[in-house]
């Protein structure tokens, strides 16, 4: 499955600046003008200001995202050092939001970014990505997952999963009533734990989040829909697996 130009237009009097041309010389040959129109008028949702959330947010930022809204409620530890690579050490006791729109805001002065320092539940989930095109998702537990999953869902939003443990990464492009849902690939969500992780496998996943995310706004190349992605860093290899739609999910299962 491909394409997601048809959702996210480029408006007929979209303006990129001379600046922009230049900054974006090398991606434009790829996607062309109107490639790069597209993504400044996307709005991009990342959920999480951890690991993935900081290697997608940067290069989405660089990419040229017009607007990008990261969600998270955490502060920065000296523990998340070793991943997160948008904090650092003069960060220890801030919010990760801001050590976030601080970065994101000096990467790229030409995408607006946005924060906000909640935790995402049911009551507030629908209003955080009212206006949003698409969710990255760059959490650390299910049970938020799942949260976002069914919002994305019930306003259609493309969903972009990302999992990561130790070596081992996983990632997955969701189109609501069109693909497997994450709860069909995942029907039970995993005991609770604060898991090992390398940094680098936070780089892998996210710049291939990011990646998916760039094709979808831009229309361009094979979607990772369908398919779950599993990345093994101590071997080097990364399979492919096929998933389909559950008609009994409990998320999805009503879309038809």
């Amino acid at each position: 499955m491909s394409r997601g130009k048809e959702n996210i237009s480029a408006d007929a009097d979209a303006y990129v600046s001379e600046s922009e041309l230049k900054r974006y010389k090398r991606q434009i040959k790829i996607f062309g003008e109107e490639g790069q129109k597209r993504l400044k008028k996307a709005k991009v949702t990342i959920a999480g200001a951890g690991g993935l959330g900081s290697v997608s947010a940067a290069y989405l930022t660089v990419a040229g995202v017009g607007r990008i809204l990261v969600v998270d409620n955490d502060v920065v530890e000296l523990s998340n050092l070793n991943r997160q690579i948008l904090h650092w050490e003069k960060d220890i006791g801030r919010r990760k939001t801001d050590s976030f729109e601080e970065k994101l805001s000096e990467m790229n002065p030409e995408v607006e970014v946005t924060v906000l320092c909640e935790k995402i539940v049911e009551d507030n989930v629908a209003d955080i990505v009212c206006d949003s095109d698409l969710i990255v998702d760059a959490m650390d537990n299910f049970k938020t997952r799942y949260l976002l999953n069914r919002v994305a869902l019930e306003k259609n939003l493309p969903f972009f999963h990302g999992g990561v443990y130790g070596f081992e990464g996983q990632m997955t492009t969701i189109i609501p009533g069109k693909t497997a849902c994450l709860r069909c690939i995942f029907p039970e969500a995993p005991a609770p734990e604060t898991f090992p992780i390398i940094g680098a496998t936070c780089g892998v996943v996210g710049g291939i989040q990011a990646t998916e995310v760039v094709k979808y706004i831009v229309g361009v190349g094979e979607l990772l829909t369908n398919r779950l992605l599993v990345w093994d860093g101590l071997d080097a290899r990364i399979e492919e697996f096929a998933v389909e739609r559950n008609p009994a999910c409990e998320d999805c299962g009503d879309l038809g």
